[in-house]
């Protein structure tokens, strides 16, 4: 079974923001969700439970969830197949994009796939393209140093390791430098859209609940949950697709780099009260369900008193 990455789904649709509150709220909640508190939150982010309901089918049919009751109720509970993978997009959208040992340095892999196998060769260069690979040619292809250990995992999981050969190099000699290079290599154009309609759609709200930080008490949690989903939603694929290219060989206007910047700002502002306030909505939920406060619910709760 394929497990629902962050490039499977439309940024904005209920299943893919159904994808992104699972990685940000339902790891923190052990791993487990009544159905109702996941309609609760999701009508948050305006999906009524109608579509909802049709997001979680489509969700657990790529293997993301598995349907699991606790104590007569009904519920959802993250797939083991997909905590890896959701352990690398945390990595991937949270962690650094560039060290200083790999800066500047490249991942290079070839391979000799036959052509009766051209199903596995298309699969090859989907998931390379899906990290952020640039095409150096059908069978070569290049992304920054410090994804060279995702490129082993692909070759790993699609059983290439014996037919592919991995290269890593520190520099780029072609007709009009490298930046040529990138520009050849890369949809540079197709990125930069995908920065500036990040900006364009979520800077705005992002700079309003920042301001609003700086007041007393810090952001309205409320706002801070739906402000936060709805951004990481929208930013969740860019880390994919644009791998961190070196700023040296881009256009001086990158907006990669503003982009980066305010999603990194708003991270740090919101991630925790949004986290306490999707605490808050699953301990209402099960304090209406049994009667009884609900104590230590997830990482980001404070007991209930």
């Amino acid at each position: 079974m394929t497990v629902l990455d962050d490039f499977e789904s439309r940024p904005g649709s209920a299943t893919s923001l159904l994808r992104t509150l699972v990685g940000a709220t339902l790891r923190d909640q052990g791993g487990w969700m009544p159905v109702s508190a996941l309609v609760a939150l999701m009508s948050e982010l305006d999906v009524p439970a109608a579509r909802t309901r049709t997001a979680l089918g489509r969700v657990k049919a790529k293997g993301l969830l598995v349907a699991e009751a606790r104590d007569g109720v009904a519920g959802y509970a993250v797939a083991p197949a997909a905590a890896e993978m959701l352990g690398r997009g945390d990595r991937r959208i949270f962690g650094p994009r560039r060290t200083g040992d790999d800066a500047g340095r490249w991942c290079l892999v070839s391979w000799s796939v036959p052509e009766d196998q051209r199903d596995l060769r298309h699969r090859l260069r989907r998931r390379l393209a899906a990290i952020g690979c640039g095409s150096v040619s059908s069978a070569l292809w290049i992304c920054p140093e410090h994804l060279a250990d995702d490129v082993a995992v692909i070759l790993d999981e699609l059983e290439l390791t014996g037919r592919a050969t991995v290269f890593l190099a520190s520099e780029i000699r072609y007709p009009g430098g490298p930046a040529a290079a990138i520009a050849r290599w890369w949809d540079l154009p197709a990125l930069r859209e995908l920065h500036e309609r990040f900006l364009a759609g979520h800077a705005e709200p992002i700079t309003r609940l920042l301001d609003g930080e700086r007041g007393a008490g810090g952001p309205e949690p409320s706002e801070a949950f739906r402000t936060w989903i709805r951004a990481l939603d929208a930013y969740r694929p860019i880390p994919y697709q644009d791998p961190g290219l070196p700023p040296e060989f881009l256009p001086e206007d990158w907006p990669g780099t503003r982009s980066a910047e305010v999603f990194t700002r708003l991270a740090a502002a919101a991630r925790l009260p949004a986290g306490v306030y999707a605490t808050g909505i699953v301990a209402a939920g099960e304090k209406v369900r049994t009667g009884r406060p609900v104590r230590g619910w997830g990482r980001t709760s404070q007991p209930t008193p």
